[in-house]
């Protein structure tokens, strides 16, 4: 009888005997008998033989079995050997005792071979494979289990509706209501074999990465002994990728998100619709809900939901988690986007000012004065600043907006993603202002920012108005910008006042009327009713303006200044006058004027003059050409500086002048610096007609310290012309003045004004409120000035054309003129007539100042009313020089 027949049955499918092949005899070896009964252990993960005999056990080699050994294994003694052993059902991968022996025999060759083989290693690695064997053993179990009982929870679920319908049935039910019934219930019952292929390809979708990533592992390791040169590994080349996506794709992030998020809630309603008896959509319903709420989980029942719901819900935190950091993220940029000034201006119609500089405060009162009759307008200014720095110093600025908004936006001028962000195709105007510091370079950044101009693909609705350092380069930005730009060139505009202002003491103050936009302007508007009358007419045809130019429209729009009285306005002409605000005036009816006669006739003085330069300013030739024009032959021009007279000569030669050529003065070099008293005491400035006080070159780039040196150097002066008068004069001036004493600094610097004009150029316009208190000086305030003049042209381009001829040498200009040219002593006269005789010299009488004012009204009110008026008023006129 064989072995297997005496065997009985096993229990179940798991329980298998011994196999008897086991014992088969090799050929090569002689039988031998134990000698002791072999026991077999009962142990699932490996089969050894154990013995009795003490010491160390050995594992004897493995032998067939005789005949007489079958014989033996038959005999009823040995019935008590037979054991049934049970063994998992994954125990088929664990390797046999052969092939264990051949595995170590290959591996004892191998270690041979190789050179620094570690069997602790060999060791380790094969640990880890057998406890992850083992793992895997486990988790099989009981996922086997799982899936049997919820097998017989189905059976009995099946059972329990077979039941339902008998017990409806006999109930004596409407059969076709428990037909529908149990189409309806076994509609929600999936097949067995769909929910385990769903768990299937859920786990096999989660294992997918880790084998990715695995097999990467490998593939790099291979490459890195193969090669020895260095060598990207795939780990790098994957990071990289996903890092050049994100960063390259703005939506990278949230797309990378939705699809996480997607990919869990799938993967979740997968597992659970293997594990539930749920339909697959509402497995995915509740997916959904694990990865929205992660305290959603905690009503699931059985091991398998509670395990894929614990999982799903474990994503849910780790998606959200992102989520959050997304969107803190999101805010976060987006705030300081705002608060760094990167967000896109929506406007039009605005003015934009590119640039930063000391200028700017002055330009900024200025555009709100003009749009105060507007209700305001917004002012763009973009500057290479931080955002909240350029606010914070337009909030300390000390003067009203008048309801103009002035937007702050940190950019480069020279980019056009910069421009576009502030609207520059839909501004009105654009101002580029100049840089401080050297003149080449910031005329040289101008330039570039008017070629980003003239790049806008949309194009500019407005003009372009460019501040400039240099003369010389007025001409290479024109030529850039063509018909859209307007040039302002700061240190031109600045010398031709100064030596106005210098040769006519109180021009300054009639320039700030003018220039500025709180008192009165210029403004050019059409009038229909005035065509086809002569310009003497039109001259006091405005009871709140005054007339002084017409622009030509038969001429391609040119102005002319004081025009002929004989000029006969036609269609299309345009008047440009002097008032208040350009929705102030009108014309009215013409009055009755009485003309008369001039008093006496107006003889210009053509005397010479000697005037003194304190300081170097870098367009010292510009100006000493324009002196050149206006003074008298025979005068002197003293240059007073701390800069060498080879290095003066030469820097008035790079500069373009040649005072070989000069006609009608002559240079006298002293040098010196104007801030040293032993220094100025060596100069005759007693005998000076007209002292200038320039913002030195070397302190240009710092206002408060320009001004200073300015300051410091004009009361050396006036002390020093106080002490040398003869106390004869200075007691005549005293007490014609009246109001100081004789010790007082003021009251001197007061008796020495009488002698000559001195004119400061000042820089910041707080030094301007020293000057005003002590009223002992004219001053020039260059940086307001030009500011005034930005604006003016900013608001109406055709402006600059007039303030280029009246700063110019030649053509019309600004004068003041003594009353006695006009009127005579104690004579009643209305404005109006005096207007009129003035026409007689061709000149155009806009503003008076009486002898008891401190300042001159310009474009005074009620000219028709005649009035009472004195030798020593005087009157400001526009003629020709």
């Amino acid at each position: 009888m064989s072995l297997d027949s005496e065997s009985s049955p096993p229990s179940s499918s798991r329980d298998w005997f011994f196999p008897s092949p086991s014992f088969i005899q090799s050929p090569h070896q002689p039988p031998k008998t134990p000698k002791y009964p072999r026991r077999f252990s009962t142990n699932p993960r490996s089969f050894r033989y154990n013995t009795s005999e003490s010491g160390p056990h050995k594992t004897p080699p493995f032998r067939g079995v005789s005949p007489s050994d079958s014989a033996r294994f038959r005999d009823p003694r040995y019935a008590g050997l037979r054991r049934r052993v049970e063994i998992p059902r994954r125990a088929d991968n664990s390797p046999t005792i052969k092939d264990a022996d051949s595995i170590s025999s290959q591996k004892t060759s191998s270690q041979e071979k190789i050179p620094g083989f570690s069997w602790q290693r060999v060791k380790v690695r094969w640990q880890m494979a057998f406890a992850v064997a083992t793992l895997i053993t486990v988790m099989s179990s009981l996922v086997h289990k799982n899936f049997s009982l919820h097998n017989q929870v189905m059976e009995l679920q099946d059972h329990i509706l077979v039941l339902n319908f008998q017990l409806r049935a006999c109930a004596l039910l409407d059969s076709v209501d428990v037909i529908d019934s149990m189409r309806h219930e076994s509609d929600y019952i999936p097949s067995k074999g769909l929910k385990n292929l769903a768990l299937i390809v859920s786990v096999t979708l989660l294992s997918v990465p880790l084998v990715i990533f695995k097999c990467m592992d490998v593939v790099s390791k291979s490459r890195s002994s193969d090669n020895i040169s260095e060598e990207v590994s795939l780990h790098k080349q994957l990071a990289y990728q996903v890092d050049v996506f994100l960063s390259v794709n703005p939506y990278a992030k949230p797309l990378a998100l939705l699809v996480a998020t997607l990919l869990v809630i799938f993967l979740g309603g997968l597992a659970l619709f293997g594990v539930t008896d749920d339909s697959l959509a509402d497995c995915l319903w509740l997916s959904w809900t694990y990865v929205a709420d992660s305290g959603n989980h905690a009503n699931s029942d059985g091991v398998g939901p509670r395990l894929v719901s614990v999982s799903i819900s474990f994503g849910g935190m780790l998606i959200f988690a992102m989520m959050l950091g997304l969107v803190s993220d999101a805010i976060s940029e987006k705030f300081d986007s705002l608060r760094k000034g990167r967000s896109e201006v929506v406007e039009q119609n605005h003015t934009l000012i590119l640039g930063w500089s000391d200028k700017l405060g002055s330009l900024l009162n200025q555009l709100a004065i003009a749009n105060e009759s507007l209700g305001g307008g917004i002012v763009v200014v973009m500057a290479e600043r931080d955002k909240e720095e350029m606010e914070m110093d337009i909030a300390k600025m000390e003067f009203d907006f008048k309801g103009t908004s002035v937007i702050c936006r940190s950019g480069s001028p020279l980019i056009l993603v910069d421009l576009k962000k502030v609207s520059v195709s839909k501004a009105r105007a654009i101002i580029v202002l100049a840089d401080d510091g050297n003149a080449d370079q910031s005329d040289a950044r101008a330039l570039r920012t008017v070629l980003s101009l003239t790049g806008v693909k949309e194009g500019l609705r407005g003009h372009i108005v460019v501040e400039l350092s240099d003369l010389d380069n007025e001409v290479l930005v024109k030529l850039v910008g063509g018909d859209l730009v307007e040039t302002v060139v700061a240190h031109d505009v600045i010398g031709r006042l100064m030596i106005q202002c210098a040769r006519q003491p109180g021009l300054a103050q009639i320039w700030e009327d003018i220039l500025g936009f709180e008192n009165c302007e210029f403004y050019i508007k059409r009038w229909q009713k005035l065509d086809g009358m002569v310009f003497e007419d039109v001259l006091i045809s405005f009871p709140d303006a005054i007339p002084c130019g017409v622009k030509v429209a038969s001429s391609g729009g040119n102005i002319i200044l004081n025009p002929e009285d004989t000029y006969v306005l036609q269609e299309g002409d345009e008047v440009l006058v002097i008032a208040e605000d350009d929705d102030t005036y009108s014309p009215a009816a013409l009055p009755m004027v009485w003309r008369g006669n001039l008093p006496k006739d107006f003889i210009v003085p053509n005397s010479s003059e000697k005037i003194l330069f304190c300081g170097w300013r870098r367009d010292m030739e510009d100006m000493i050409m324009v002196l050149d024009a206006f003074l008298a032959t025979g005068s002197e021009l003293w240059m007073f500086n701390d800069v060498a007279e080879k290095e003066r000569k030469r820097k008035l030669i790079d500069g373009g002048l040649d005072t070989d050529r000069l006609e009608n003065i002559t240079l006298v070099h002293r040098e010196g610096n104007a801030v040293i008293r032993r220094h100025l005491e060596s100069l005759p400035l007693e005998s000076f007609d007209s002292i200038l006080i320039l913002a030195d070159e070397s302190v240009e780039d710092s206002a408060v310290q320009a001004d200073s040196r300015s300051l410091a150097t004009l009361l050396l002066i006036r002390d020093i012309q106080a002490k040398r008068l003869p106390l004869r004069e200075a007691m005549v001036t005293q007490t014609r003045r009246g109001g100081f004493s004789q010790g007082s600094w003021i009251g001197e610097m007061q008796q020495a004004s009488d002698k000559s004009v001195i004119i400061s150029e000042i820089l910041d316009p707080r030094t301007k409120n020293l000057l005003s208190m002590s009223k002992i000086s004219d001053y020039v305030l260059s940086n307001e000035l030009v500011s005034m003049a930005l604006a003016m042209v900013a608001e109406d381009r055709q402006i600059n054309y007039v303030l280029e001829e009246l700063f110019a040498e030649e053509g019309n200009g600004l004068q003041i003129r003594q009353a006695d040219l006009y009127l005579r002593e104690g004579e009643e006269l209305s404005f109006y007539e005096i207007m009129l005789r003035a026409r007689q010299r061709r000149e155009i009488v806009i503003g008076t100042r009486l002898a008891n004012s401190e300042r001159a009204i310009i474009n005074p009110p009620s000219k028709s009313e005649r009035r009472r008026w004195s030798a020593k008023d005087v009157f400001v006129v526009i003629a020709e020089e």
